[in-house]
């Protein structure tokens, strides 16, 4: 998900804290992130390049739950995924098409703008705290996306019964028209239970 740098990026090293000091995050009384210092070891929600070496400021709505998942988030992270908003059943994330991401036509691998949606719907349905499984998700396509486009990808929850869930997932191409619609997406979530396991249809 990636910041006007000069330089070739890599990924910032995560914390093991989220102690209030001098670099590293504090979270406030709603579980959102706030970020002080100009520390090399904050949270990285962006990329650290290897020109200037400094760490992208990271956006102030991303709450407890989604910062401590994007911690260990690898797959993300190494796509250069951003999270810009998670909390309350809401989530934007963005990333930047590369050549590694271009199929045999000359365009976006199906399977990256998939995984940007189920990665926006993962920080969505995991914004409450719980840990929370896909049960299942679908997608339309509805237009190419090329090298270069930066996509968005925002999640919204539809309704939450019992354990389970339904949320709805928007891929845009950035622009000034306000956005050319890449893909649709519709996620199906679950809660685990205490032991790790998913629960049951019947909520057991």
């Amino acid at each position: 998900m990636i910041h006007g740098s000069t330089g070739r990026s890599r990924l910032a090293p995560a914390p093991h804290t989220h102690r209030h000091s001098p670099g590293h995050a504090a979270l406030d009384a709603t579980g959102c992130a706030s970020f002080t210092g100009r520390n090399r070891r904050r949270p990285s929600f962006g990329v650290v390049s290897e020109a200037v070496d400094q760490v992208s400021q990271p956006p102030a709505g991303v709450c407890r739950a989604a910062h401590e998942m994007y911690d260990a988030d690898l797959a993300s992270r190494s796509l250069g995924i951003e999270v810009t908003e998670a909390g309350g059943g809401r989530a934007v994330v963005r990333m930047r098409i590369t050549e590694t991401m271009v199929n045999g036509h000359g365009i976006a691998h199906g399977g990256y703008v998939f995984l940007l949606a189920d990665t926006a719907f993962a920080y969505a349905c995991n914004s409450y705290g719980p840990v929370t499984v896909a049960a299942g998700a679908d997608i339309t396509f509805v237009a190419p996306a090329h090298l270069g486009d930066q996509l968005v990808a925002t999640a919204e929850e539809r309704v939450r019964y019992g354990r389970s869930g339904i949320y709805d997932v928007t891929v845009r191409r950035e622009g000034p028209d306000g956005g050319t619609v890449i893909a649709e997406f519709r996620g199906r979530s679950r809660v685990l239970t205490q032991n790790g396991r998913p629960g049951t249809a019947n909520g057991n």
